[in-house]
């Protein structure tokens, strides 16, 4: 069973108790533009009690809002009361919640194009703000006036880039205006409630556009103080030329790659990341620059071997496109690395400390500093067996005993 079998199942089931149960939100709106949803959501007017009575297995974690999760089989559905909502005293939750109709459902709603129906029974779309002529217009939209719905949700302003970046919509003047004089509020939006959404623009193809925006109202420099410098205009350079295809951590750091890791890593500590991803962004800025020297075949094993050089590559591919600079030393990187096909990268080192030990290197700092370098000789090809490295470390430790004899 998909998603939207098993949501049509819940409508069904819903109307042959006697309530009125449609789709709703976000999978309308694609299902019109012909994308896949991405989720399905049912609205109905039935009480989240008796939801909860109706379905065998439910959840009703966000009961107090309306909302009950519905799950059939391994799918989980969100089952929403038509509501409305006030009392947004934080800027991003309401206060009081009043079970309601459709049409005042769809009122509550952020965008016209997230607040039509489809009733997948008789096959009709209920759209009681225009939603369908925004989507044939290709704009974003607020129901409503755009202040009074920034002003219930500060998020909703993030939100309105994302969706112009995803589709390839404009955003409304008047909805723009808004953001832009709204724009100082979302810094009373939780870090990682806006990672969520800066991480649907910058992993979308269109990302650049979408930085663009976020320029133009505000909401960069009010997210990332200091941001909008030079920097910022080699950021939107730099993420259109990186891949369309990129995590989060790869379009963080491409977004901040004309300014220094310190300050990168500043600023994303709003964003709560993953210590990952923190590691991530960090490698790639320290390491700006790397692929462009002239690297010894241990240095090139030990940077290829690495979980991120495919995004340390893009990213000085896009730095050289961004800057106007050749890509000429990355294209005989390439085939270097070609070359190295079927050779193993990181293979055991042929001695371990004990083995060392046992050839006298003495415990502490030197001896760390002797595997270091005899890995990196068996890296580069000089050692290619245990007695290799046996009779390499005896030199090596001779001629450390006599320098330090001196």
């Amino acid at each position: 069973m998909t998603n939207k079998q098993a949501a049509i199942r819940i409508v069904r089931q819903l109307r042959d108790a006697g309530f009125e149960a449609m789709l709703a939100g976000g999978c309308v709106r694609d299902m019109l533009l012909k994308r896949k949803p991405k989720d399905y959501d049912v609205a109905t007017d039935a009480k989240p009690n008796d939801v909860a009575k109706l379905f065998r297995r439910t959840l009703k974690i966000g009961a107090k809002f309306g909302v009950v999760v519905v799950l059939i089989d391994k799918i989980q559905l969100e089952v929403a009361t038509f509501r409305t909502e006030s009392g947004y005293a934080d800027g991003r939750h309401p206060s009081k919640v009043h079970f309601s109709n459709p049409r005042e459902d769809a009122a509550r709603r952020d965008f016209t194009i997230n607040a039509m129906f489809f009733d997948p029974v008789a096959k009709k779309v209920i759209d009681y703000y225009n939603g369908q002529a925004d989507l044939k217009k290709r704009i974003i939209r607020t129901v409503g006036k755009p202040s009074e719905r920034f002003g219930e949700d500060y998020l909703r302003m993030l939100r309105a880039v994302r969706f112009s970046t995803q589709l390839g919509f404009a955003i409304e003047p008047k909805t723009k205006s808004a953001i832009c004089d709204g724009a100082k509020d979302i810094t009373k939006i939780s870090g990682e409630r806006i990672a969520a959404e800066l991480e649907g623009i910058l992993i979308s193809p269109n990302r650049a556009e979408g930085l663009k925006i976020l320029i133009e109202t505000g909401l960069a420099e009010f997210i990332f103080p200091g941001f909008c410098c030079p920097g910022a205009g080699f950021a939107v350079r730099m993420l259109a030329e990186l891949p369309k295809k990129i995590d989060f951590a790869l379009g963080l750091a491409g977004l901040f790659a004309g300014f220094e890791t310190d300050f990168a890593i500043e600023k994303c500590k709003l964003l709560k990341l993953s210590r990952n991803q923190e590691r991530q962004i960090e490698f790639l800025l320290d390491n700006r620059g790397q692929l462009l020297k002239d690297l010894s075949l241990a240095e090139l094993k030990l940077l290829l071997s690495g979980p991120c050089f495919e995004d340390l590559f893009a990213l000085q591919k896009a730095i050289q496109k961004a800057s106007n600079q050749t890509v000429s030393p990355l294209i005989k990187l390439r085939k270097r690395i070609k070359q190295l096909k079927g050779v193993e990268l990181r293979p055991k080192p042929l001695l371990n400390g004990h083995d060392l030990i046992a050839l006298d290197a003495v415990p502490g700092p030197m001896l760390g500093r002797l595997a270091k370098e005899m890995y990196i000789a068996q890296l580069e090809g000089k050692l290619q067996s245990a007695d290799d490295a046996r009779q390499w470390v005896t030199k090596w430790l001779q001629a450390h005993k006599r320098q330090g004899n001196r």
